[in-house]
């Protein structure tokens, strides 16, 4: 599989939200840009879901800039951020999970080509689309597992079922809300080796709490407290930062 065309990325600018009196995010800024590998981290109740949800339009910002290749998408819907190329994964799976593992890829990629009203009867003697579910499951090594239900897999298997999902969307930006959330220790290489093997082009932004898995995976780290970004550097920069160890990392890097 390969990524799509690189442009300006996403820019968040200044970006709030307030429920009432209660602050949520405060004047976040940053970028996601063709290729990053940023990772989100922060503790339990730090603002990161919100900041997920304002992202993908499940909320709306109180004040603040959102602009993806320099359009302003504050107006567009759920539905309108992924056409435009921002896809995510959820921190519980999102599957069908009495479907097979082949009928819940092929899916998105029917919705992607505004086919999903034709239904499956005609869509699996489409060999287009046959052959990039294919591509999905071999890169995603689900390659033997395609017409397995997705309740018999490991919950492991589960989260690289909803991450190929979301790549098949076709996404220039993707946004994966705790992927090792719920996984075994002994399967969580597989998480760090699919997201590995993503487009090199496409942005990736990782909100997770397993500090093993962001260390492998992300080239630069932002970490957020009550709601505001307290630091951006390297993860090897967050690691020796002192705010950073007291605050959230603690144990995970002693």
């Amino acid at each position: 599989m390969t990524g799509v065309a690189t442009g300006k990325g996403l820019e968040v600018r200044g970006l709030n939200k307030s429920f009432g009196g209660l602050v949520v995010a405060r004047d976040i800024s940053l970028r996601l840009a063709p290729g990053d590998r940023k990772a989100l981290i922060g503790p339990n109740g730090a603002g990161k879901s919100t900041f997920t949800n304002l992202i993908t339009g499940v909320l709306q910002p109180s004040s603040g800039t959102l602009t993806f290749d320099g359009r302003d998408i504050r107006p567009l819907s759920e539905a309108g951020r992924v056409k435009a190329g921002i896809a995510r994964t959820f921190q519980i799976t999102n599957l069908f999970k009495t479907m097979t593992v082949r009928d819940n890829l092929r899916l998105p990629i029917l919705e992607r080509l505004g086919r999903t009203a034709r239904g499956f009867r005609r869509a699996d003697r489409d060999a287009a689309v046959e052959a990039e579910v294919d591509a999905l499951l071999t890169q995603f090594r689900l390659a033997d597992m395609g017409g397995r239900v997705v309740s018999q897999l490991a919950y492991g298997q589960q989260r690289l079922v909803e991450m190929a999902m979301a790549l098949a969307l076709k996404p220039r930006v993707l946004i994966l809300d705790e992927p090792a959330a719920g996984v075994p220790s002994s399967e969580s290489p597989l998480i760090a080796e699919a997201i590995a093997a993503l487009p090199q082009d496409l942005a990736v932004l990782i909100i997770e709490h397993d500090m093993n898995l962001v260390f492998k995976v992300a080239n630069r780290i932002i970490v957020l407290v009550a709601g505001a970004i307290l630091t951006e550097g390297t993860p090897a920069e967050i690691s020796a930062d002192p705010r950073v160890r007291d605050l959230y990392l603690g144990a995970h890097h002693g």
